[in-house]
């Protein structure tokens, strides 16, 4: 099933806004007087990441005025059965301590079902983006692409697996099976946030997981992982961004990783 126009078209428009958000953050990116402040659940936000969603919010405003939205910083606008959702700098830490691993979410939910997505992580110089029924690809513009296709693993014992934290599996009391996991895949690495996710879809990581996600967290990344060819679920193995956490495969590891999740303490 191939893209539809509108969708192609709205895919376009994410990259549009992407630019534009690689602009502004690129801008503020390791400034000395980068400003801050942390929110009431304790995370931090810059100036940068409400400068990047107020862009965003404009851009649509202005050429989609009838969608909703869906921030991580303001409040949700409009009632529509198309919904924008925006994570203006996902990996906010990493941006203030300079690490380079952040990257700007632009998702667009239709009737409850994610159908295009493009995530911009301008510090790495790399883009991936995806629409339901156009496949998933990375590269630095829509005319200089390459198409993405998860491994091929089978076994738990060959796989790679990334994720963000060890402290939010111990809390979601998960703790257990996820540390058994780790002990039986071939590799664990923290790349962490969206870049898991990435590296899953490009076929270099072959399970990706986290206990705990914003759906601004996980829109942008669940299509791109589908088009590739995985699969993207709570880890009670719901498809799509239900949450609280997240699992994501090549697919044919999917059942397996779900059953070491499913160990408690």
């Amino acid at each position: 099933m191939a893209a539809s126009k509108e969708l192609t078209d709205d895919v376009r428009l994410a990259h549009l806004m992407a630019d534009d958000a690689d602009s502004i953050s690129l801008s503020r990116f390791k400034a000395q007087d980068l400003q801050f402040r942390s929110k009431p659940d304790s995370t931090p936000v810059t100036e940068a990441d409400t400068a990047v969603e107020e862009s965003i919010r404009r851009t649509l405003a202005r050429t989609r005025p009838r969608d909703a939205v869906k921030g991580e910083e303001f409040a949700d606008t409009g009632e529509s059965s198309r919904r924008w959702i925006i994570d203006p700098i996902d990996g906010t830490k990493n941006y203030l301590r300079g690490v380079p691993v952040w990257a700007t979410l632009i998702a667009l939910e239709v009737d409850g079902r994610i159908v295009a997505s493009v995530v911009s992580a301008p510090a790495l110089q790399r883009r991936w983006w995806a629409s339901e029924g156009g496949s998933a690809f990375t590269g630095r513009s829509i005319l200089n692409a390459t198409e993405l296709r998860v491994s091929r693993v089978e076994e738990v014992e060959d796989a790679s697996l990334s994720y963000s934290s060890i402290s939010g599996w111990v809390d979601s009391g998960k703790g257990q099976g996820f540390i058994n996991l780790m002990r039986d895949c071939w590799r664990t690495r923290a790349y962490g946030d969206f870049w898991s996710y990435m590296l899953l879809a490009e076929g270099a990581v072959d399970i990706a997981t986290e206990p705990e996600l914003a759906l601004w967290d996980m829109a942008a990344l669940d299509i791109i992982v589908r088009e590739a060819g995985g699969r993207f679920t709570s880890l009670e193995g719901v498809d799509g961004v239900s949450g609280p956490g997240a699992l994501a495969t090549n697919s044919r590891l999917h059942d397996k990783a779900l059953s070491y999740l499913a160990d408690q303490a």
